[in-house]
């Protein structure tokens, strides 16, 4: 986000090793040893972990995560030092550098959590043994590991974008700020639409929060579709927390402004929240496909190894997504005019803003987005279609009207989430009001109605309900 005239480092110089001359293919054979030692002594760990039930324990549960990310972290660099020795080519792009140096930092971040967990995990197993299952629970395991995996995300992009910021001229002059028109709101009306809005955020934040506490104390709720649920809920609460609360201090105070790195925070955020939510709902319509269509494999096909990589997966990948957009998004320049005809910076918004080419971004949104967002949908779809071939071919009352329960509402969150986003990203050809609703909707709308959709017309989650109750006025 830079001016048109300015001069900018494209890529940097790698020196490598301080290796004597004639000693290059020495060092290559080592490392090369040492780095398929790594990735293939650890690939075994993750095996053997997989395959042998007894092994399923938090102690190797962690292990296995931290045999990943050992394995991704040599992956960051080691491959590219090789490649150097081997070639003598000792250049890295600008994008090169910045996301070795993301990834770098992220796996460093996620190995020293994860040495914390299992010291503490050592700790209960001597210290406290007869409590050890009690509290090393499956819920407290994975609430750990998706922890560690936040708070290094958040901590690499933080030491990220302070970098990008210091890798452009002294002498420059940038875009610091930029102004955030909110929503298109007829004058005098602000109060009745910040009240609207701020009933919508605090009924998303209560109504999730519910969902995940009422999962948490019914050990009826322990199944992998509540536990998917579970990461649905507190995924929207971020999703709409990353906006919502900035756009309601804008419409209260009449500060339109956020920074730079704000703007950009805010897109990262964005971005992985809204693409997390894309790929849970994909995971659960497959979780109903096996439910229905393989009821008897169900519980050995939907193995709480595989919710969990499939949870961590769908987080690591928005995180790259994220990434991948943000840094492109980044060497781009803006002119002079930096208002935002949006509530937040939203990343087509931006990219109508900028005087530099946007053909890549745009290229990378119809492929790599459309590849992120049709492959999901078609799962959806895919298994919907294969649920209603099912349960057609043996038509009963009982279970259309079970399919429907379980499915329908769903289906319904799908269709208002990924229409409303296919309008914004794939199908808007210049920016308008229309785009900002369509935006409200799947930001806003859809993260509030998730708790209604999912809760209200659930019979597990109403007997959760009424069994809290009960036990709250109990205490009275």
């Amino acid at each position: 986000m830079r001016p048109e005239n300015q001069s900018s480092v494209s890529h940097f110089l790698l020196l490598g090793l301080p290796i004597p001359p004639g000693q290059q293919g020495v060092f290559f054979t080592l490392f090369l040893g040492m780095y398929l030692t790594t990735v293939l002594g650890n690939l075994l760990i993750i095996l053997l972990i997989r395959l042998d039930s007894r092994l399923h324990t938090p102690m190797y549960f962690f292990l296995s995560h931290l045999a990943f990310s050992d394995i991704s972290l040599s992956s960051v660099t080691v491959p590219k030092m090789l490649m150097n020795m081997q070639t003598r080519q000792q250049s890295i792009s600008y994008v090169g550098c910045i996301s070795q140096l993301y990834f770098f930092i992220l796996f460093i971040g996620l190995d020293n959590f994860l040495l914390a967990v299992m010291a503490y995990d050592r700790y209960v197993a001597i210290c406290h043994p007869l409590h050890y299952t009690t509290i090393m629970r499956e819920r407290l395991c994975v609430l750990l590991v998706v922890g560690a995996w936040i708070l290094s995300c958040a901590h690499d992009l933080l030491h990220t974008l302070l970098l990008v910021r210091l890798m452009r001229p002294e002498n420059q002059s940038s875009v610091s700020q930029f102004l955030l028109l909110g929503l298109p709101i007829p004058p005098g009306q602000q109060r009745v639409f910040f009240t609207l809005f701020l009933g919508m955020y605090l009924t998303t934040v209560l109504g999730n929060l519910l969902i995940i506490l009422l999962i948490r104390l019914d050990s009826r709720l322990h199944t992998p579709m509540y536990f998917f649920l579970s990461h649905l809920a507190l995924t929207d609460i971020s999703f709409s927390s990353v906006t919502v609360p900035k756009m309601l201090i804008n419409m209260q105070a009449q500060q339109q402004s956020i920074s730079y790195v704000g703007c950009i925070s805010q897109l990262y955020f964005f971005i992985v929240f809204g693409c997390l939510d894309n790929f849970l709902l994909a995971v659960m319509a497959y979780d109903r496909y096996v439910a229905i269509c393989h009821p008897l494999y169900y519980s050995t096909i939907m193995s709480q190894a595989l919710c969990t990589l499939l949870v961590a997966g769908s987080l690591m990948a928005a995180c790259v997504h994220a990434l991948f957009h943000t840094l492109l998004l980044v060497p781009l320049s803006f002119c002079t005019d930096n208002t935002i005809t949006h509530f937040f910076c939203e990343l087509t918004a931006l990219l109508k803003l900028s005087c530099s080419d946007i053909s890549l971004n745009n290229l990378v949104i119809f492929t790599e987005g459309g590849m992120l967002y049709f492959l999901p949908l078609s799962i959806v779809l895919g298994s919907y279609i294969r649920i209603g071939t099912i349960i057609l071919r043996v038509p009963s009352t009982k279970r259309l009207s079970k399919a429907f329960s379980t499915c329908g509402s769903h289906f319904f969150v799908v269709s208002l989430y990924y229409g409303t986003l296919a309008g914004v990203y794939f199908f808007s050809s210049s920016w308008g009001s229309k785009d900002i609703i369509a935006s409200v909707m799947y930001a806003v709308v859809t993260p509030m109605l998730n708790p209604f959709i999912y809760s209200l017309r659930n019979r597990d989650i109403k007997q959760a309900l009424e069994m809290c109750m009960n036990r709250f006025n109990s205490l009275k």
